[in-house]
């Protein structure tokens, strides 16, 4: 069942709280950081809330901890974009739902891969590690690719204890006046 926008957006704010095992952030605070340098990035209010609620998918399949750690790809991707999907139109829900890709897609650069956190690269060998030469020719062909890079490289970038960024109350009436 999708997620009604004032129940998403109670999600976020309830479970918020939870880190992610294996990085120094809450799930908020990564969504806060991550729309912040989209934000400051130059992003337009579709990315920016792509930015905030693109990992939404860990909290709305209500597995507690890290399913990663456990082996498990919880493909937050695919559930986030869904319920964005219905909610947003294409424009939020398609950055979200390419973001694992491109990390998959940035990670054909090696030095992309080193630099990435020990739970990213946990997680990417479970998403089917980095692609090769025609799959990341595939994916730079794909509508949205370029915001997902972007959305990407934001979301590894925000990782940082005590980050001060804008609230979570900041970004709703940008994402009611989004809404469908």
């Amino acid at each position: 069942m999708t997620p009604s926008f004032d129940s998403l957006w109670a999600l976020l704010a309830a479970r918020g709280h939870e880190r992610y095992t294996g990085e120094p952030v809450t799930h908020l605070e990564h969504a806060l950081q991550t729309a912040d340098l989209a934000r400051r990035g130059g992003a337009g209010e579709a990315l920016v809330l792509a930015a905030l609620l693109h990992d939404v998918g860990h909290l709305i399949h209500g597995v507690a901890g890290t399913p990663s750690a456990a082996g498990v790809d919880d493909r937050h991707e695919a559930i986030a974009a869904d319920a964005l999907q219905r909610l947003f139109g294409p424009a939020v829900s398609g950055p979200v739902g390419l973001h694992v890709m491109a990390k998959r897609r940035l990670c054909a650069d090696p030095r992309y891969l080193r630099a990435l956190s020990d739970d990213s690269r946990r997680s990417l060998a479970l998403q089917g590690g980095p692609l090769d030469a025609a799959g990341c020719e595939a994916f730079d062909r794909l509508a949205h690719a370029q915001d997902a890079l972007r959305l990407r490289r934001w979301d590894d970038a925000a990782k940082r204890p005590a980050r001060e960024v804008p609230p979570l109350d900041t970004y709703r009436a940008m994402a009611e006046a989004l809404l469908r």
